[in-house]
């Protein structure tokens, strides 16, 4: 089997990529460089020049030539690198005629306990978004951010004081609306210093969270660490690495007890299963980032399925009131992917991802501009993290 062609295709607000062979047989993936996917369609372009005519299934060996070739890489070339790299395993799956999974040891589990996008503008909509989605099955709720979605556009400022008291009482309020049989992955978007994520996570600590993901910027693993080190709650992290050594850095140190590879950003599934290994070498569990397309969840359930550390994983469960719509992201681009159930998300058993994606999809869903680039401003005239 021969590659014939290597494609990014723009669809909506996504970046597929798509792999074909000369037997027919075409793979998936998918870019998760949100703000950057340009670039990363522009480095898809570049490995195409190396793949047409490889073999698709030598998939190690081509891995490690993307990654290593040059001496540069980033989110843009990583995450051409992880959807070339997810597709290479969809088209193996096809042509051997089982799930991807069957390749890398076979499942543990037949079906991963999820958890659904929970936002609000207001503590009112957070806690009405999250008693709706108890009522429909779900037993986790994350993307939950204690100071609110509120957008972009109103400068912000709130004394330290009024930051802890209003986010520990936001949580207090859902927590109270939810009961205890309801976890909380609360997201922090990177928006505190360490002082201000230890003050935080102690506030947190009778509402019993799961974890605490990106409390500050993941950059400095010696600060996560220290805030890990100082908090009564698992902190989780990783969304932004692009390679598998700066998680290495990370379980060092023991910076998170949840680590949070995104497939389509930090090399793919073959990544995936690497950084999974070593957490489990930490007993680190490992709770896959999926903002993106169907195409990112497939890919994630496949490594859900197979690994002995998965805690959770990410289903974005879209709020019309802040994404415009409800429902699973992109389930319109995107079929084949079973709905959540009490919790839990069937473990797909067709060949490959066990997805597809229509025959128009080049046509059908155009572009949707991501928009400029934009920080939502600090009543002192700096930024915030949002």
């Amino acid at each position: 089997m021969k590659i014939t062609k290597v494609e990014a295709v723009f669809a909506d607000r996504f970046l597929f990529v798509l792999v074909q062979t000369d037997q027919g047989i075409t793979g998936i993936g998918e870019s998760g460089t949100w703000g950057h996917l340009e670039a990363s369609a522009a480095a898809v372009g570049k490995f195409a020049e190396y793949l047409v005519g490889k073999d698709p299934q030598t998939i190690e060996h081509h891995w490690n030539v993307m990654l290593r070739f040059s001496n540069f890489t980033g989110a843009g070339i990583n995450g051409a690198i992880s959807a070339i790299d997810i597709a290479l395993w969809d088209i193996k799956g096809k042509a051997l005629g089982v799930p991807i999974y069957q390749l890398l040891g076979g499942k543990v589990r037949d079906k991963a306990r999820v958890y659904a996008h929970c936002k609000g503008r207001t503590a009112d909509k957070l806690v009405a978004r999250a008693k709706r989605l108890k009522n429909e099955g779900y037993t986790a709720l994350g993307c939950m951010n204690p100071f609110l979605d509120e957008g972009f556009d109103s400068p912000w400022y709130l004394s330290h004081t009024e930051k802890m008291q209003q986010a520990t009482d936001n949580i207090r309020r859902v927590r109270e609306a939810v009961g205890p049989q309801v976890d909380l992955c609360i997201e922090i978007h990177s928006r505190m210093n360490p002082a201000e994520a230890v003050a935080l996570g102690r506030a947190l600590e009778p509402y019993a969270p799961m974890f605490l993901e990106d409390p500050i910027r993941p950059t400095g693993p010696d600060a996560m660490a220290w805030v890990a080190d100082h908090i009564p709650i698992p902190v989780a992290t990783g969304e932004r690495f692009v390679t598998l050594y700066q998680f290495q850095t990370l379980m060092a140190r023991r910076g998170a007890e949840y680590l949070r590879p995104c497939l389509t950003v930090c090399g793919g599934i073959t990544a995936g299963k690497k950084i999974a290994a070593m957490a489990e070498a930490h007993d680190i569990q490992i709770a896959f980032h999926n903002p993106l397309s169907p195409v990112s969840l497939a890919a994630c359930l496949q490594l859900d399925a197979c690994i002995p550390n998965f805690a959770i994983q990410e289903y974005p469960y879209d709020n019309a009131d802040i994404e415009g719509a409800d429902g699973l992201r992109g389930s319109r681009q995107v079929s084949g992917l079973p709905l959540p159930e009490r919790g839990f998300i069937a473990i797909p058993d067709r060949p490959g991802l066990g997805i597809e994606l229509p025959a128009d999809v080049r046509t059908a869903y155009p572009r949707v501009d991501p928009g400029p680039v934009v920080m939502r401003p600090h009543v002192d005239g700096f930024v915030v993290e949002e």
